[in-house]
């Protein structure tokens, strides 16, 4: 049975590259069990760094369909489908407390499931029971920004709302390609600012978190763009007052950061 006034935590999960899905490995099985975990929840909120809109976007489909944003990658990824259901009622609750906070959320009939979505809720909710409403990022807007969506999405988490943030701590293409040519060594780099990120949200130093670009070791190689670092502070900003587990850290494709955190809202207790 759903208990809609259960307290669910926060989550943020990382959606590597598209070959995630074919060797999830010891992340995919840290996703899955956390998930076993939880009460059922009502809906889940899902915000994925490959889903970004001048303003926020709420998805209000029904039957979102699965999107294969990608190109390159194997034939078998393409026809994976991921069945997921929308639900109306629990989309106008999420524009609703977008609205309420001031943000202009709009509402999207069409919108589908991004890889960053459908990836891990694949690994965490494999039947599909769940209703699944996605939340857009503001790629052109800051980290504080984000964290504010997040402050806007809090409520929610008193209404039996799982929130799934979807990035990675890491997120540089062209150093893939050199590791490649190079012979597939991890840069350093990639752990020294993921390590940082962990301690940051360990200390509860937001401050540090917010000003990463010049605080962080290597930000400007660990994020050319800011794109899927952005759903941590959303992730940040939903969990209020909270103890942080980090539930796995790993690193896949050489540079693609695979940490993953889950924020316990204990009690209730928001920004």
């Amino acid at each position: 049975m759903i208990r809609e006034n259960t307290i669910q935590p926060v989550l943020f999960v990382p959606h590597g590259a598209p070959t995630f899905i074919l060797r999830p490995g010891a992340v995919g099985s840290a996703l899955a069990r956390v998930a076993a975990s939880l009460s059922r929840p009502r809906a889940v909120v899902v915000v994925s760094a490959h889903w970004s809109t001048p303003q926020p976007s709420v998805g209000f489909a029904s039957r979102p369909e699965t999107i294969h944003d990608f190109r390159g990658f194997p034939d078998q990824l393409y026809s994976i489908r991921y069945p997921a259901t929308g639900c109306r009622e629990a989309a106008i609750e999420v524009q609703s407390v977008l609205h309420d906070a001031g943000f202009p959320a709009e509402a999207s009939e069409e919108r589908g499931l991004d890889h960053g979505a459908w990836i891990p809720l694949m690994l965490m909710f494999p039947d599909a029971d769940v209703p699944v409403i996605p939340v857009s990022i503001q790629a052109h807007e800051s980290p504080e920004h984000h964290l504010r969506l997040g402050y806007a999405l809090a409520p929610l988490v008193r209404k039996g709302f799982l929130i799934i943030a979807s990035g990675n701590l890491t997120h540089n293409l062209r150093d893939y390609q050199i590791a490649v040519r190079h012979g597939g060594e991890v840069p350093s780099y990639v752990r020294e600012f993921s390590d940082w990120i962990g301690e940051r949200l360990s200390a509860g130093d937001t401050s540090a978190l917010l000003d990463y670009r010049r605080q962080a070791p290597s930000a400007l190689r660990a994020h050319p763009t800011d794109e899927h670092l952005l759903p941590l502070y959303v992730a940040l900003g939903a969990a209020g007052k909270v103890s942080i587990s980090r539930l796995h850290a790993g690193v896949d494709d050489y540079v693609i950061a695979m940490d993953a955190f889950l924020f316990s809202t204990s009690t209730g207790v928001l920004p």
